[in-house]
């Protein structure tokens, strides 16, 4: 190291830390492609050029933590994109679902033009939400911009939206699957009339009332909890 080095500017440093950049561009490749758990960490550090059979191991530890860095690479300027609406929304002082449907749009849907992974942020999103069992607490972590976004969406919904059918959860899931789907095609010169449309499907799932018929089958299910002593699950 030379007098004008620090140890965070050696070539040492810049050398792990193109490392740790190859192995996350490549991780993004195939759990994209493969599945955050089809994809073998083998054929990630292959990918990435690695013949350091711990290289991945010393910079992540293990797949979760690959699958950390990979999400932290990209959900910060998400997340930035969606307090500057949500900030404009709450200044604006009207209650408008449509402009909702936008925070949690149009902060994802930027992705889909960041040639930096970005597509494939929206996959790997997308297959965490629509798993039978989804992996939400690793998307939405701990000062997440979903969260704000829940409070100021939820005096706009129907009191059983939130409390038993949880539609702004299935508006998410929806969201993520349409980019998703987007973004595994090839790129388009121009995404405004797709994102525009998807705000509006994504706002029509928000204010969706509970039909008659399935309050009907809701009371039903709750009686039929009260008489077994049961607490009927949600559906």
């Amino acid at each position: 190291m030379t007098a004008q080095e620090t140890p965070a500017t050696s070539p040492r440093s810049r050398k792990g830390d193109d490392t740790r950049a190859a192995l996350i561009r490549a991780a993004e490749r195939l759990f994209a492609a493969k599945g955050v758990d089809g994809a073998s960490l083998n054929e990630i550090k292959r990918s990435a050029g690695q013949r350091n059979a711990m290289a991945l191991q010393y910079h992540f530890g293990d797949r979760a933590g690959l699958l950390r860095a990979v999400l932290d690479k990209h959900l910060p300027a998400v997340d930035a994109r969606r307090e500057v609406l949500l900030q404009q929304y709450e200044d604006s002082g009207a209650a408008d679902l449509r402009s909702l449907a936008g925070a949690l749009v149009l902060p994802a849907a930027a992705k889909l033009a960041d040639r930096d992974g970005g597509r494939e942020f929206l996959q790997i999103v997308a297959e965490l939400l629509n798993r039978p069992e989804p992996l939400v607490e690793v998307v939405v972590t701990e000062g997440s911009s979903i969260y704000p976004w829940r409070r100021l969406v939820e005096p706009l919904l129907a009191p059983e939206s939130t409390a038993v059918f949880h539609t702004r959860f299935t508006a998410m899931r929806f969201c993520h699957a349409e980019l998703a789907a987007r973004a595994a095609g090839r790129p388009r010169r121009d995404d405004r009339l797709f994102t525009s449309r998807l705000v509006d499907l994504v706002t029509a799932v928000l204010a969706t009332p509970v039909s008659g018929q399935t309050a009907r089958l809701l009371r039903e299910r709750d009686r039929e909890g009260g008489r077994t002593g049961r607490r009927a699950s949600t559906p």
